[in-house]
């Protein structure tokens, strides 16, 4: 008599691999969740900054007048008012260990403001990186709009 193959087990390995993998992209679903929530946090934060930073660093109005598409940036008043935004939103508290870096360009008379934070993930991979981070920029330029004549 031939000894009959026993195939007892199989399915309980095929379910463990399954949860597994189902476990994981729980995981990676929640993670990719938490970073996109964090870089729209961040994105709203240097959007306001720019356009504030941008706003307030305006100069040369009273020296060159009215007659530009853009106002020049003073890059000292830049970076007060950008520090000023980010402090009165609470962005150090918010974001623990972030990181700003402002750009004046005074050609096309812009304001670019970077932030990036340390990525804070709820669950974590093995494998994955221990220390992420997230960074979000926005520019913003203020420009001159004359009305039209009647």
């Amino acid at each position: 008599m031939t000894p009959t193959r026993d195939d007892q087990g199989q399915v309980t390995l095929l379910i463990i691999g399954f949860a597994s993998m189902l476990l994981m992209a729980i995981v990676v679903v929640i993670d990719a969740s938490a970073a996109y929530l964090q870089r729209q946090g961040l994105d709203n934060l240097a959007d306001g900054a720019a356009l504030y930073g941008a706003d307030l660093g305006s100069a040369g109005v009273y020296e060159e007048g009215l007659g530009e598409a853009r106002l020049s940036q003073q890059a000292a008043a830049v970076q007060a008012a950008v520090r000023d935004y980010l402090d009165r939103a609470g962005a150090a508290h918010t974001y623990p260990g972030i990181g700003i870096a402002v750009r004046v360009d005074p050609a096309g008379r812009s304001v670019t403001v970077r932030l990036e934070a340390p990525l804070d993930l709820p669950l974590s991979i093995p494998g994955s990186p221990s220390a992420p981070k997230v960074a979000a920029s926005s520019t913003a330029a203020v420009t001159v709009v004359t009305a039209p004549t009647p």
